[in-house]
């Protein structure tokens, strides 16, 4: 098993940013840049200097932060062929962000140089040497990026080596080896890295974007071989497919091939790092992202479900608690028993006293996940489901009606109405409510009738609406399920409705929501 330390390069600010749905203001980076470096990232890449206003704020700024163990690094390229190092205004941006670290790149493939460049090789390597070199001498940590190194080796291997080895000369830090195109392939990556490692000295990275789906794999890769830095951004996001995800990337550096990474005991924070940054990118976070995801250690066929609940590694990997997140078990129409059994004890309802019940809860689970309901995201509605099959749920009111009323004047103005006649606590309530809309006039009017009773309901509100149609083709007769998030200061929780008619799943969802919260709050479970 290896012991040896793997210093991690996060490009999530520079890198991250350059994703095509993501735009990080000044504050945001210095949020997240304050997160990296409490779970335990070494280099913090802040941005170019040299290309816009927000990155040299950003490093003015990080300047006055205390960070615990984290280097911030400006980004740049080599000086131009035309300028003298001690003048090109990219260098001297670079010098100007006064970080400790400089990651700086340069071409390392002959196309590149003759077509993006359009100077001669030796031009090329002059600009590394003199870039690297200067760096160096006004006290910086060099870190070369060799851009597009796998392809230029591919194309030249005596070029793109002999540029190493200029900038090993210079007195670079690190030489970092890029797939900038991300189109090399694992074996490829693993071939040349340990070519490369007997040609120079100097310590090794990686830097691998995710164009062919592999850029996680071709960064531990590399480390097998002989990389002891790598770079990456946290999500993987990234320009085009994005860059290698540390989430994935560091779990399985030091969870499964044993390299020292970050502090053992900040592996549990990965979960909600991720979910941090994605937050701060405004971005869904994607449920099926290994470890992190909220479907990572998510169990949906009765057959897994009993087998984990024997014993989880059966189907888990790792614990999901090793990676800050939990396991979950999924009721659907694949649900059996053990899932309906997990669940309940989840959701903290005894079924031990009641398995008689069980067969009927799934068959009826199937049915109603048959005609479109889904419960893995309406845990309210399930529980409520549970209770009624077993006989311990209070009717806190009855529908005897209700009616809605949409008008369009000739001023286009919209004006819905609703009115709902009830019955609650043996007592007939007929109320009516306006509202911005026919479910949010519904909503209001329900309430209405139900304030005096249930005082409690004024603490709660709906957070969040969701409306999926579940069979297109059906036009506007399909069937549509209605998902509401409500919440109060302590707790969140879902209800689902499922029609043809929007506004008879938007009842049985928002009845629902109030059913389960009164339940919780005066039977206190």
């Amino acid at each position: 098993m290896q012991t040896s330390m793997v210093k991690l390069f996060d490009t999530t600010l520079r890198d991250g940013s350059q994703s095509e749905s993501i735009s990080f203001s000044l504050e945001d980076k210095l949020h997240i840049a304050k997160k990296l470096d409490e779970f335990g990232i070494h280099y913090i890449e802040g941005g170019w200097p040299g290309s816009n206003p927000k990155d040299v704020l950003f490093f003015k700024k990080a300047k006055n932060e205390n960070y615990k163990q984290a280097k911030i690094v400006a980004f740049g390229s080599t000086k131009h062929a035309k300028n003298k190092v001690e003048e090109d205004p990219n260098i001297l941006a670079l010098l100007e962000a006064e970080t400790p670290a400089v990651s700086v790149f340069g071409k390392t493939w002959v196309f590149h140089v003759e077509k993006a460049l359009r100077v001669t090789k030796q031009q090329n390597l002059d600009m590394i040497r003199e870039s690297v070199a200067f760096l160096k001498a006004n006290g910086k940590e060099v870190i070369f990026d060799a851009e597009h190194f796998f392809d230029g080796y591919k194309d030249d291997p005596d070029y793109a080596l002999e540029a190493l080895k200029v900038a090993e000369s210079a007195g670079a830090d690190v030489l970092v080896l890029c797939d900038t195109n991300g189109g090399s392939l694992t074996n490829e990556i693993a071939e040349i890295v340990r070519e490369v490692k007997q040609n120079v000295s100097v310590p090794l990275g990686i830097h691998a974007h995710n164009d062919s789906g592999l850029a996680a794999a071709n960064s531990l890769v590399a480390v097998q071989n002989g990389c002891v830095h790598v770079q990456g951004t946290i999500n993987g996001y990234g320009e085009r497919s994005g860059n290698a995800n540390l989430c994935t990337v560091i779990p399985n550096l030091q969870l499964k091939a044993g390299y020292a990474c970050i502090p053992s005991e900040n592996m549990a924070k990965i979960t909600a790092l991720s979910h941090y940054v994605s937050e701060i990118a405004n971005l869904v976070h994607p449920n099926n992202m290994p470890f992190v995801g909220k479907s990572a250690f998510a169990h949906k066929g009765g057959i897994h479900v009993s087998a984990v609940m024997r014993d989880s590694a059966s189907y888990e990997h790792i614990k999901p608690e090793t990676v800050g997140n939990k396991r979950r078990v999924l009721v659907s129409d694949l649900s059996g028993k053990s899932n309906i059994v997990f669940k309940a004890d989840e959701l903290g309802v005894d079924l031990e006293s009641d398995t008689d019940k069980i067969p009927e809860i799934v068959q009826q689970l199937k049915q109603l996940e048959h005609e479109g309901y889904e419960f893995e995201a309406a845990e309210g509605s399930l529980e409520l489901l549970i209770k009624k099959l077993k006989n311990e749920y209070r009717n806190y009111f009855t529908l005897q009606g209700f009616r809605i009323l949409i008008e369009k004047n000739e001023s286009d103005e919209i004006r819905s109405e609703a009115t709902v006649r009830m019955i609650v606590n043996d007592q007939v309530e007929h109320t009516a409510s306006e509202g911005v809309g026919p479910v949010n006039a519904l909503d209001n009017a329900l309430r209405k009738a139900l304030i005096n009773f249930y005082p409690e309901i004024d603490e709660m509100k709906l957070s969040d609406y969701k409306v999926r149609v579940i069979n297109a083709n059906a036009a506007t007769s399909a069937k549509v399920r209605v998902l509401i998030e409500s919440s109060d200061e302590k707790k969140t929780w879902n209800t689902v409705g499922v029609s043809e008619n929007i506004i008879e799943a938007s009842w049985q969802a928002l009845t629902d929501s109030i059913s389960y919260y009164l339940m919780k709050n005066r039977n206190g479970n």
